[in-house]
């Protein structure tokens, strides 16, 4: 029951950064969207490389070297298309809401070891890919005027819904 609950605050938390009043209220701009993207991109990465050293389970270790392959394939494409576009993302609070909870929530992984570790990482990879998976559908996309921005974000999407689908099955095995 623990691990559930810490599945749902860390997916309300997520949630809770897409949703800040500086992010709901206005439309992020293109230079706002690619921030928020890469930093989500970067979280990810960055909570991929605790698993790989902390996790000894061949399965969760698998699953984070996809999630750093991926993200960082994601984010040299964004970064190689800001530069081309002559684009400087723009810092904003939705992405240092992200990066601050995550920070935390890489702190609270941290302290864990073993079957503990690699179940609490991988609730977080549910949770964090369902809401990072939704921002995207539901704000980041719609939002990008950039056509290439937008195609990104669509084939970043498709990539993390199957990281969600992987995360959700490899969630059901460790049970």
């Amino acid at each position: 029951m623990k691990r559930l609950q810490s599945a749902v605050a860390a997916a309300a938390v997520a949630l809770a950064a897409f949703s800040s009043p500086g992010f709901a209220a206005d439309k992020p701009s293109d230079p706002q969207i690619a921030h928020i993207a890469y930093t989500a991109g970067s979280i990810d990465i960055k909570t991929a490389k605790l698993a790989l050293k902390k996790s000894h389970n061949k399965a969760v270790r698998a699953f984070a070297n996809d999630m750093v392959r991926d993200h960082q394939a994601v984010n040299d494409k964004a970064l190689a298309l800001v530069k081309k576009l002559h684009v400087t993302p723009e810092d904003n609070a939705t992405s240092q809401s992200l990066t601050s909870q995550a920070d935390a929530k890489r702190a609270d992984l941290a302290k864990l070891s073993g079957k503990a570790f690699d179940k609490a990482y991988v609730d977080n990879e549910v949770a964090f890919h369902k809401t990072v998976d939704g921002a995207l559908e539901t704000t980041l996309i719609p939002s990008a005027s950039n056509g290439e921005l937008k195609s990104l974000l669509q084939t970043g999407l498709k990539i993390f819904e199957g990281h969600l689908q992987h995360a959700e099955h490899l969630a059901s095995e460790l049970q």
